[in-house]
């Protein structure tokens, strides 16, 4: 990266503060404030983190990976390697202990097979914000690239908190039968019977009608949802917000890899009985527990190629994850990558994780690729973020990357859900549409309008 000229990048200044409310909470008032016109929040255990604005960024398109920051702008051709180019970019960035937030859509798939996606389709990109703040009970620590904004978001955060007031609910036709749907269904149990794959999720998109508070939905279905992880994404090109059952990637620091898939799924009702029973029902399912496990079998194998010899295990099998109104089979695959030389090496191993768990086996199918072409044969829409990541990222080469599933899209005026399921060749069309309408109403029930005055 170089330029005519000496760029200065401002030097951060932290702080932190006590705080006496609810993170999530707190965290999403933050973005209700509208501090830039693009924000991120990402929630990861017990730390909620806020990206506001953009001090640079790195963004991978079908033709090329590019970096633009205070110093200029950079590119490198991403033909043949993508990720890897865009992951040197990232190793480049002239910024001491950064940190970041991204998203990554579904068609980079496509990509990293080798087959041709259109040269100026975004598919990742990574953000440094010019102010981050973590909260976590307790506390937050504010780093900002001004003395004036580390202010204002301090006294956002210590001052009054505006009252939760009273919205609308969004009335969204979930069960509504889908005749497209349970027809691409049989077609996909007719290709797996003949041996073309094993499996496929197969996903249907439902429109919203008018519009979506997205922030003061996000908190209501965040009460009412146990993810893995949770996020908002507010650009003035994207908007979404979601509940992730999972992760596709965790890559630490040190290189340890886990991924955490989960296939198979029952309603939650809300009644122990009910889903004690449903539970039962859900482990002892030949059809569900089939799908689950090709699905870790190919996790494990995909770690197994990238990590050190020996090091990729299954420490976790086919538990029951409760997640909203679901509950799922889930297991944990874990291994060590390759020692890394340098930060740059670091960034470049993360991404070759990331690039072998991407996409998720649990929202594409058995084999990936075979499963490639069915999709764009029976999905009306191409998939976008949906099934993608949205994920945290630093300099030294950590990355966690969450599944985006049970999510809210919005761009411009529209407004949609989606949501998939498992189809193997025991696969019965009514049931997985059934089992669409579960997880669509994970999100579905928690959509409230803006406020009117």
């Amino acid at each position: 990266m170089t330029t005519d000229e000496t760029i200065t990048v401002p030097t951060p200044v932290r702080r932190t503060v006590p705080l006496g409310g609810d993170p999530v909470a707190l965290a999403a008032g933050l973005l209700r404030h509208g501090l830039s016109d693009t924000q991120v929040l990402y929630e990861r255990d017990a730390e909620v983190r806020v990206g506001v604005g953009v001090l640079a960024e790195v963004t991978l398109t079908g033709r090329a990976a590019v970096s633009r920051g205070p110093w200029g702008e950079s590119s490198l051709d991403a033909a043949g390697d993508p990720l890897g180019a865009f992951a040197r970019l990232l190793g480049e960035l002239p910024l001491p202990g950064w940190s970041g937030y991204g998203w990554a859509a579904f068609e980079l798939a496509h990509a990293l097979a080798g087959d041709a996606v259109p040269a100026d389709a975004t598919l990742i990109r990574a953000v440094v914000p010019r102010t981050e703040v973590r909260l976590c009970p307790g506390a937050a620590v504010i780093t900002s690239d001004t003395t004036r904004q580390l202010d204002l978001v301090t006294s956002l955060l210590t001052g009054p908190q505006a009252e939760a007031d009273r919205r609308e609910p969004v009335e969204v036709p979930v069960e509504t039968r889908d005749e497209h749907y349970l027809a691409a269904v049989a077609d996909c149990v007719r290709a797996i019977r003949a041996g073309e794959l094993q499996k496929v999720v197969l996903s249907r998109e439902l429109a919203v009608d008018g519009p979506v508070d997205f922030v003061a939905s996000y908190l209501v279905g965040r009460r009412n949802n146990t993810p893995a992880r949770s996020f908002v994404v507010d650009t003035p090109d994207l908007r979404a917000f979601g509940f992730s059952p999972e992760t596709v990637a965790e890559v630490d620091a040190d290189g340890t890899v886990r991924t955490r898939p989960l296939a198979g799924t029952r309603a939650r009702t809300g009644d122990a009985e009910d889903d004690l029973r449903l539970r039962g029902d859900l482990t002892t399912d030949p059809k569900e527990v089939y799908e689950h496990a090709v699905s870790v079998k190919l996790a494990h194998e995909e770690l197994t190629r990238i990590c050190r010899p020996g090091t990729a295990t299954v420490p976790e099998f086919m538990d029951v994850k409760d997640r909203g109104s679901v509950q799922h089979l889930g297991s944990m695959v874990t291994g060590r990558l390759p020692e890394a030389r340098d930060s740059g090496d670091a960034q470049e191993r993360a991404w070759r994780a990331f690039g072998a768990l991407f996409p998720a086996v649990t929202a594409s199918g058995v084999p990936k690729r075979a499963a490639y072409p069915v999709l764009r044969d029976h999905e009306r829409t191409p998939r976008g973020l949906y099934s993608g990541a949205v994920f945290c990222l630093d300099s030294e080469g950590a990355l966690d990357a969450a599944l985006v599933l049970r999510t809210v899209f919005g761009a411009g005026d529209r407004v949609w859900l989606r949501a998939g399921a498992g189809i193997v060749s025991q696969s019965k069309p009514e049931r997985e549409f059934t089992e669409t309408c579960e997880k669509l109403n994970s999100v579905a029930r928690y959509l409230v309008r803006p406020a009117t005055r």
